[in-house]
């Protein structure tokens, strides 16, 4: 690749790698979207880096502890594993303002849409290129995230995407690419690095 950086994929997690199912209490009822291993897989094989971002609130909420978060990524990295695809890194915000439990209840700088996730990933890999950089989710929150780390915006339809178009569930956005899911945001990010 040019410049010796690798060009990275920030991924949302629910709705945009896995089914989204609301709370998952049952590490079971993590489950992948049909299509979303081999994507990922593709990525892999393209040398462009995946990187998981995502917003957690279920501690902050006190419905399971930070280690079920944790238990979950770890889910997710084994069901992708099983399709011989990984991703790069994980990251998550496990913070709400208006949250119940402390320390988790506050105001952060990691909570999409605000960049604290994507810039400790750049911290942390300093090989991943600013300049070729794409956010992929199903929420109005990950298209301004992209925004406000000058990355392109991919909104799939699967999760709350179709909701987010319709101006249903958080607020209406307008996505440098609008999609089916990961599979197609996949291809779409691949095209436009070559």
């Amino acid at each position: 690749m040019s410049n010796g950086l690798k060009p990275v994929v920030f991924l949302d997690r629910d709705g945009t790698l896995n089914v989204e199912s609301g709370y998952i209490r049952n590490l079971s009822d993590l489950n992948l979207i049909e299509g979303a291993g081999e994507a990922i897989r593709k990525l892999n094989s393209a040398g462009v880096a995946a990187v998981l971002v995502t917003n957690q609130t279920g501690a902050a909420r006190g419905y399971y502890s930070e280690e079920h978060i944790r238990d979950l990524n770890a889910r997710l990295v084994k069901l992708l594993k099983e399709e011989n695809a990984y991703l790069d890194d994980l990251y998550y915000c496990p913070h709400l303002a208006e949250g119940t439990v402390a320390p988790y209840a506050r105001e952060c700088d990691c909570r999409k849409p605000a960049p604290g996730l994507v810039e400790q990933a750049y911290r942390e890999h300093p090989e991943l290129d600013r300049a070729r950089s794409f956010v992929v989710g199903d929420k109005a929150t990950d298209v301004e995230l992209a925004t406000n780390c000058g990355a392109k915006s991919i909104l799939v339809e699967t999760g709350y995407g179709k909701q987010v178009v319709a101006g249903e569930y958080q607020w209406k956005v307008t996505p440098d690419f609008q999609t089916d899911s990961i599979v197609q945001a996949v291809e779409w990010i691949l095209a436009s690095l070559k």
